[in-house]
């Protein structure tokens, strides 16, 4: 077969042998036709299995990239059926929510996959296999946990377990995954930090705001890494593991570009302006959204977030303040990759123009020679202080 992806770990079969393809969702309450242990998540994991055990004593970092749970909604027996609709929870959305939406929060309301999703038969067909790709996932992840225990890694291995987003499943009357609902944008973010520095918060539940790109600064720091601000923007969690804070974030953001869906032309949005950025500080979660006006939930007394408030006059004052932060963030200096900040604020930009001969603003020859000889006398000073 050219592609076993699609007609083996993502297909289904009728009693016919004819195949059904998983990513229709009227096929997702069937068994895939690979079988478990052929399937992606614990094909994967004997992957990962293999990696470790080819390094031996060797240091390693392994990314392990789980696809499911994920488009398309099919899982090997036996997890095709073992959470029946009785199972499943409501989907989190009130009718209020459709009477007047922001506009662009409207536009995706009306995507192909947000009307499927209001198929409560679909649905539920799709809730089925997701719960049971979750428990296929839990129980390869226990596979793993068991492996690194027989090979004696359990006690020096850092371990961080997180998501790129989650999926709507008909929450907010919407699928997929592109606003920011805490169905979407709140992720798991487990870290176990085996070294003893940690003994104090093992076991921690923490509300702290995190973003995505606060994990590699964590690892980097595990393992004795210098920080490199200027590459990398995240912000080690080590504070909070070690139990020296509550918090390395006032806020959370994150970014989505929509220039590329249906969305942007039923709106009428230049490519450019198809961009939302969330604000969230614990409490108030502020959506901007360029050409449009803004988003505005209170998860404390909305934790369901069922009522954007963003274009009601009492909240103006919340709107300004996370105005204010947003257009502070939008002013940073992004990423300068090649020079650290220590290095750019120990130049001399007027002296190293001299040096190489470009001499702008002097009015004679010797003024210049007053700024060569004034920066040859503090390099001997600087030496002399080594």
């Amino acid at each position: 077969d050219e592609n076993p992806w699609q007609s083996v770990a993502n297909s289904a079969e009728d009693d016919d042998g004819n195949i059904l393809s998983g990513w229709f969702m009227e096929n997702a309450d069937k068994p895939a036709r690979a079988a478990d242990e052929e399937s992606e998540t614990p094909y994967i994991t004997s992957r990962a299995m293999d990696f470790i055990r080819e390094a031996g004593d060797t240091p390693w970092c392994l990314h392990l990239s789980y696809i499911k749970p994920h488009w398309p909604y099919i899982v090997s027996a036996p997890y095709h059926d073992m959470y029946g609709t009785e199972t499943h929870l409501d989907p989190v959305r009130s009718e209020a929510e459709r009477a007047d939406p922001h506009p662009v929060y409207g536009a995706f309301m009306e995507e192909r996959v947000s009307k499927a999703f209001r198929d409560d038969a679909m649905r539920g067909k799709v809730l089925t296999a997701y719960m049971g790709l979750i428990k296929q996932i839990d129980d390869q992840l226990g596979r793993l946990m068991a492996f690194l225990d027989a090979e004696g890694l359990t006690d020096d291995t850092m371990i961080v377990f997180t998501s790129d987003h989650g999926d709507y499943l008909g929450d907010h009357w919407m699928g997929e995954k592109e606003l920011f609902h805490d169905a979407s944008a709140r992720v798991p973010l487990i870290v176990v930090d085996p070294s003893p520095a940690a003994d104090a918060t093992r076991g921690l539940r923490s509300d702290a705001l995190a973003e995505a790109i606060d994990v590699v600064p964590t690892i980097l720091e595990y393992f004795g890494g210098q920080a490199v601000p200027h590459i990398i923007e995240g912000r080690a969690l080590q504070p909070i593991l070690h139990g020296k804070t509550d918090a390395v974030r006032e806020v959370a953001i994150s970014e989505y570009d929509y220039s590329m869906r249906e969305v942007r032309r039923r709106l009428g949005v230049g490519v450019k302006d198809a961009r939302l950025t969330m604000l969230f500080d614990g409490r108030w979660k502020y959506i901007f959204a360029e050409g449009f006006r803004p988003m505005l939930y209170d998860l404390k007394a909305d934790p369901d977030e069922l009522t954007d408030l963003g274009a009601d006059p009492a909240y103006v004052d919340e709107i300004v303040r996370l105005e204010r932060q947003f257009f502070d963030w939008t002013r940073r200096m992004a990423q300068r990759t090649t020079k650290s900040d220590e290095w750019i604020a120990a130049q001399d930009a007027t002296l190293g123009e001299a040096q190489a001969g470009i001499l702008i603003g002097y009015r004679n020859e010797a003024e210049l020679r007053e700024v060569l000889s004034k920066a040859e006398a503090q390099k001997k000073v600087a030496r002399k202080t080594q």
